[in-house]
């Protein structure tokens, strides 16, 4: 786990290595989301980079029995 250190200017630095696992480049868009008592950094991906992520999830699903009156 790595720590940052707030900026008088309210800036972080993301780790390098979190940098190179994630693949951000400069000026990259990133989504900052407030949840519950954290702070999440989600990078903002083109349409484009989503085709077939989903591949091999399973879809399929039961519906529960109605009741028959």
């Amino acid at each position: 786990m790595a720590t940052v250190t707030l900026s008088p200017k309210y800036q972080v630095v993301i780790p390098k290595r979190v940098r190179e696992r994630m693949g951000l480049q400069p000026g990259e868009k990133l989504q900052v989301i407030s949840f519950d008592n954290r702070i999440e950094i989600i990078p903002v991906r083109p349409m484009r980079e989503m085709k077939g992520f989903l591949k091999g999830l399973d879809s399929t699903f039961h519906r529960e029995n109605e009741d028959k009156q």
